[in-house]
């Protein structure tokens, strides 16, 4: 019996040394780990400029008991000039593009490829659009924890913008009111699944051109593809809006991204711009 005790005394403390030796490595520093998402998408920006892919992408408009009044489908292909992301609408409502549709919808791709062409990569095109590391740059971040997501192990960490945050422009304004959860792979450094929130009404013209109202959210989702390349999978999003003081806007829409396929593409200045798929 004594040796019995022993023995058994003998397997705990081997036990807890194997558990000692395994200890769970520590959590990175949010806003570093952000830093080497950004730097590793940076390095991927070459392999997405292979790829293509369509969303489908369906709008709601909903009244104030929220009953669908009307529905909007749009058909987008994307594709990746420069390490920026063009998208070219291709169905509206189920119908290909033709006429004066199509040859606006060319002309203005070609000019997002002439212009991406000419954006240095990672700076943003568009003035009012910001990236996620510099946007929590603007907030509090905090609750940041290690947990397995859809299979793979994930750090997931909550954010709410400052209302101390010093900000310029209209995305960093907003970003006083937003707040949310990121989940980052852990292995490949990329964000697998964010929510955003609005916490409170964001006055556009001081609220005379828009408000965009409390309780607006939108999440994304991105999985790995091919070559170690994650790209969007899904979004859904709610949005309520009062626009000119006159006309409220109440929309839900649900994102559907698909057909991932290599692909390259065919453009000069005063041509279309011609995506050519390949295998997939």
């Amino acid at each position: 019996m004594v040796r019995a005790v022993w023995m058994g005394a003998g397997l705990l403390c081997m036990l807890a040394a194997s558990a000692g030796a395994q200890q769970v490595a520590p959590l990175p520093d949010v806003r570093q780990l952000m830093q080497q998402v950004e730097e590793h998408q940076k390095q991927l920006d070459k392999v997405r400029e292979n790829y293509t892919y369509t969303s489908l992408t369906i709008t709601e408009d909903v009244d104030s008991g929220g009953r669908v009044t009307k529905t909007e489908t749009e058909e987008t292909e994307n594709f990746f000039v420069n390490g920026h992301q063009i998208g070219r609408q291709v169905k509206k409502d189920g119908k290909p593009l033709e006429g004066k549709e199509l040859e606006k919808e060319t002309e203005r791709v070609n000019k997002r490829v002439e212009k991406a062409s000419q954006t240095p990569a990672g700076k943003s095109m568009d003035s009012n659009v910001i990236s996620i590391r510099h946007l929590l740059e603007l907030m509090d971040v905090r609750n940041p924890q290690r947990l397995n997501y859809r299979g793979r192990a994930t750090i997931k960490f909550d954010f709410a913008g400052r209302k101390d945050a010093k900000t310029h422009g209209i995305a960093e304004d907003l970003s006083k009111k937003l707040e949310g959860t990121i989940w980052v792979d852990e292995a490949d450094r990329q964000v697998a699944h964010i929510e955003i929130r609005l916490n409170d009404n964001f006055h556009v013209g001081g609220g005379m051109l828009a408000n965009i109202q409390k309780g607006s959210n939108f999440a994304f989702d991105q999985e790995p593809v091919k070559d170690g390349l994650w790209l969007p999978t899904s979004g859904d999003g709610v949005f309520q809006a009062r626009i000119l003081l006159v006309k409220g806007i109440r929309q839900r829409f649900h994102e559907r991204d698909y057909d991932y396929k290599r692909f390259h593409i065919d453009a000069e200045q005063g041509k279309d711009v011609k995506v050519v798929g390949g295998k997939s």
